[in-house]
C-alpha cells in the first residue's frame, strides 16, 4: 500500500490502527465517528481563501473518487470544518504560519472515516489552495455530554436555504431571532435524518421539540462593532457556481439527545458534505 503501513490493537474495548510513515506514527480510533486530521504544514505562509469550504470540498471528493468503492461514491452523510493553524489575514486570505494544521472531520457511518484515513495517509502531500500539508496524525475528537439542551459554536457557516441557480431564495436573510430560522432547520433535519434509513417514522414522529435561541448579547455586540455574522459564501456543485447565505454564531440547540447527536455528527443545515454547517 505505497508507503503506508498499519497495524492493529485492542485497549479499552476500542480497535485502534497506527499509521507509519517513516518514524511519525499515526492513531486513529476505529470506532470514532468525529476526528481531528492532523497536517504538517510545509510551505509556511501559504494560503487559502477566508472561506476555503469549496476547495476541501473538492479535495475530500478527489480521496473518496481514488479509493475506487462505489458504495462511497455518492455517499453524502460526512461534515468537515475550515482549517485551523496560527493564521494572518490579508487581501489574498488566510496565510498559515503555524507548523502544523488541523481539520475536523465527522461522518455518520466509521466505515467511512476509516476509507478517508486510508487513502489520506497514502497520500505523500495535498495541495488546498497555495497551502502545501502533509497529513501527519488522524486522532478522535474527545468525547462530549450530549443533553435535550446543548450550547454550540459554529464551526462553519451554517446554511438555512438551498442555492438556486437563477434565484435570490439561497441568499434570503432570516434572522435568528424569527421563529422561520427553527422552523427551517427542524425541517433540514428531520429530512436528512429519514433520508439517512437508521430511524424509524415512529422513532422521527417523537422528535418535535425543536428550538434554537442565538445568543442575543453576541448578535448585538457584532452588529455594534459594524461586523458580519451572516454572509454570502460560494458554493459549487456539479461544476457550477452558487452563492448562499450562511450563519455563524453561538447558540442553544433545545432538542431531543438523538437529534443532537445526529447534528453533531452530521452538521446543522445543508450542505454538509460541503463543509458548511458544522458545530
Amino acid at each position: 500500500m505505497n508507503s503506508f503501513n498499519f497495524r492493529y490493537f485492542s485497549a479499552l474495548s476500542k480497535t485502534v490502527s497506527f499509521f507509519n510513515r517513516g518514524n511519525v506514527f499515526f492513531a486513529h480510533n476505529f470506532f470514532a465517528v468525529r476526528v481531528r486530521v492532523v497536517f504538517t504544514l510545509t510551505n509556511r505562509g501559504g494560503y487559502v481563501p477566508f472561506h476555503h469550504q469549496f476547495l476541501l470540498a473538492q479535495t475530500i471528493k478527489g480521496l473518496i473518487a481514488l479509493g475506487g468503492d462505489k458504495k462511497f461514491a455518492d455517499y453524502r452523510q460526512y461534515n468537515f470544518s475550515g482549517l485551523k493553524g496560527k493564521t494572518q489575514v490579508s487581501r489574498k486570505g488566510l496565510h498559515f504560519y503555524s507548523s502544523r494544521v488541523t481539520l475536523v472531520f465527522s461522518a455518520a457511518d466509521k466505515e467511512f472515516i476509516d476509507y478517508v484515513a486510508n487513502i489520506l495517509f497514502q497520500q505523500k502531500e495535498l495541495t488546498i489552495g497555495l497551502l502545501q500539508l502533509m497529513p501527519e496524525a488522524v486522532e478522535p475528537e474527545e468525547p462530549v455530554s450530549i443533553a435535550e439542551a446543548g450550547k454550540f459554536l459554529c464551526i462553519s457557516p451554517i446554511v438555512l436555504l438551498p442555492a438556486s441557480l437563477n434565484g435570490e431564495e439561497g441568499k434570503r436573510f432570516v434572522s435568528p431571532h424569527h421563529e422561520e430560522f427553527s422552523d427551517l432547520l427542524y425541517e433540514n433535519t428531520m429530512m436528512r435524518m429519514e433520508a439517512g434509513g437508521k430511524y424509524t417514522a415512529a422513532q422521527l414522529s417523537e422528535y418535535y421539540k425543536f428550538q434554537l435561541d442565538a445568543d442575543k448579547e453576541y448578535i448585538a455586540r457584532i452588529q455594534v462593532a459594524h461586523k458580519k455574522f451572516a454572509r454570502i459564501y460560494p458554493l459549487y456543485d456539479s461544476d457550477i457556481k452558487y452563492e448562499v447565505r450562511g450563519y455563524t454564531f453561538p447558540f442553544t440547540l433545545y432538542a431531543p439527545a438523538p437529534v443532537q447527536e445526529y447534528i453533531y455528527q452530521n452538521g446543522l443545515g445543508h450542505y454538509g458534505h460541503k463543509g458548511f454547517g458544522m458545530v
